[in-house]
């Protein structure tokens, strides 16, 4: 072969380029089968992902879809004003609906003031559906999170309740998805559930990706609870046995502040973020999300339930 024609054989693609040409295949075919999605943006980094993917999918034009976050009213302060500046310069519409709206209406009630909200959202999350008459609800969900997600199909059917049934789920054989519901239905279609935690983070490093303050290493007072880092906040104050402790620390994931750990990490910058995902044995959720650690079956309850 002449060194002409090697000199125009195209470059293999890397696997984050195949998981993008995924990632961006899926996007279109919701565009294309539903008639009014929404794609849920919480500023946390897999929806993050999820704009930059739709950014390739469908620019210049604007998103054939809403922006949409379930707000519990205890997220951290730096991933809110994140979400609201990035849905300013993409100029698109962002649907913000509080648990506290359904909490003043009744519909979700707490058994304690200080409760973690997170499992809550699902029914802000069913009204929102109602209310908008969406069919379909985009997520960054992955596989590699935890094992009720690893059940999920990339269109997962929920039905007129928004219930998910793990075994009443379509086949998605040769990539061929369905997303055809009957009113009140709906399709959760999860573009990245192919991707794992390393890939985002290789990939937000590969585009240059925004993201917010709290992802980084910085110094914060925690306390040590059931083998997990607890943020001292207004929300979490500290106890009087308990034994503050400034650390240097990041977000693997960001949530409702009341249930989302921070780890010990000097990484304060993707590269070294990168470095650190690579090497850890545990994943992401098990090492911050504090309302996972009573049962194992309780996210796959709580999707049963409408949940993300």
């Amino acid at each position: 072969m002449s060194s002409q024609a090697l000199s125009h054989r195209p470059a293999a693609l890397s696997h984050l380029d195949w998981l993008e040409a995924e990632s961006i295949y899926i996007l279109r075919e919701v565009a294309g089968q539903c008639a009014n999605p929404a794609l849920l943006f919480s500023g946390g980094k897999d929806s993050i992902v999820l704009l930059r993917l739709a950014e390739k999918a469908f620019r210049p034009g604007r998103f054939p879809f809403p922006l949409l976050h379930i707000d519990t009213g205890h997220n951290y302060p730096e991933v809110i004003e994140f979400r609201d500046r990035r849905a300013r310069e993409l100029s698109e519409r962002l649907i913000v609906r509080s648990l506290e709206d359904s909490m003043r209406r009744g519909t979700i009630v707490l058994k304690a003031a200080d409760e973690s909200r997170n499992k809550h959202q699902s029914i802000t999350l069913l009204e929102a559906i109602e209310e908008f008459g969406f069919d379909c609800c985009i997520g960054g969900a992955r596989r590699d999170e935890e094992k009720a997600r690893a059940k999920e199909r990339i269109f997962s059917f929920r039905d007129e309740f928004g219930q998910w049934d793990p075994k009443n789920q379509r086949p998605e054989l040769w990539d061929l998805y369905n997303a055809r519901v009957h009113k009140g239905e709906n399709i959760r279609a999860f573009p990245i559930s192919n991707w794992t935690e390393l890939d985002v983070w290789q990939y937000i490093e590969r585009e240059k990706l925004d993201l917010p303050s709290i992802y980084f290493a910085h110094r914060r007072p925690i306390v040590r609870r059931n083998g997990l880092l607890q943020p001292i906040t207004a929300l979490t104050p500290a106890r009087t046995d308990d034994v503050v402790e400034e650390l240097m620390v990041r977000f693997r994931t960001v949530g409702d502040i009341p249930c989302t750990a921070p780890v010990e990490s000097a990484a304060d910058t993707t590269a070294k973020i990168i470095l650190e995902t690579a090497e850890t044995t545990i994943t992401e959720r098990g090492a911050t999300r504090l309302d996972d650690q009573t049962s194992e079956a309780s996210m796959e309850q709580r999707k049963k339930e409408g949940y993300f």
